[in-house]
């Protein structure tokens, strides 16, 4: 069975300050997810990569179409998807673990359990020693390190990350790049992600989907074959490579199309 199911979903915005004038910036996409893989969606942009998670979230709606979680239906936010941002939406005003509490707490655990949990998820992304820094007292990485714990703290059936790396220097992406993975790996998690970078996507995923623009829609799904566990050689493999060329190659095409 799939994890994720999305049928013909169309998302359109109204323009102008006619009723009749919209904006179709999803259109017909279509695409199942397993459980347990690792996909993500890239593309130019404006194609509808963060419309298209945001919907999956819950946090917008959709004109038309079927998505389906565990043969669910998605009609809002739930615990069943956690989300991770480029901004850390942290609280700053609270430190590491209460972050972490603080959703825990909004699923209904109490005190006690929120704390124990909290532990164990800022353990799990090397963070246990900064549980009583407050996010100013963080770095980049580190505060995205926090946002992934939080996410991960209630379980969710599906990760959602939207250029969670973006703003992070090369050096610390990759660290991030390797713990995402490593995490992903022993929590069995089903992750879509959304990234700009190219060579990322290839080094996380299992599968890569293209999107094309005005409207977005589904261009091209690419299988990515590698071996796993991926480490720095990775990235030297002549398949790497060659992958890393064709996903780009069918970006630019599509944006020369335009």
């Amino acid at each position: 069975m799939d994890k994720l199911l999305i049928n013909n979903l169309t998302k359109t915005f109204p323009v102008g300050r006619s009723k009749r004038d919209h904006l179709t910036v999803l259109d017909k996409v279509s695409l199942s997810i397993k459980e347990n893989e690792f996909v993500s969606l890239v593309g130019a942009s404006g194609c509808g990569k963060s419309t298209l998670l945001s919907i999956i979230s819950g946090l917008q709606t959709h004109d038309d179409g079927d998505l389906k979680v565990d043969g669910n239906d998605i009609t809002g936010p739930g615990a069943d998807r956690g989300v991770v941002f480029q901004s850390y939406t942290l609280l700053p005003w609270l430190t590491a673990k209460e972050n972490v509490e603080f959703a825990l707490r909004a699923t209904g655990r109490d005190k006690t359990e929120s704390a124990e949990l909290a532990m164990t998820q800022l353990k799990l992304v090397g963070l246990e020693k900064f549980a009583d820094r407050h996010p100013g007292q963080l770095s980049g990485g580190m505060k995205q390190r926090v946002a992934i714990a939080r996410a991960l703290s209630y379980k969710p059936k599906l990760l959602l990350m939207d250029e969670p790396f973006g703003a992070l220097d090369a050096l610390t992406r990759v660290q991030m790049q390797e713990l995402l993975t490593s995490v992903w790996e022993r929590e069995k998690l089903t992750v879509i992600f959304v990234t700009h970078d190219v060579e990322e996507a290839v080094f996380l995923s299992d599968r890569i989907f293209v999107m094309a623009s005005n409207p977005g829609r589904i261009k091209t799904i690419y299988d990515v074959p590698l071996p796993r566990p991926r480490t720095a050689e990775t990235h030297r493999m002549p398949e790497f490579a060659n992958l890393q060329a064709d996903v780009l190659g069918s970006i630019r095409s599509e944006m020369r199309d335009q």
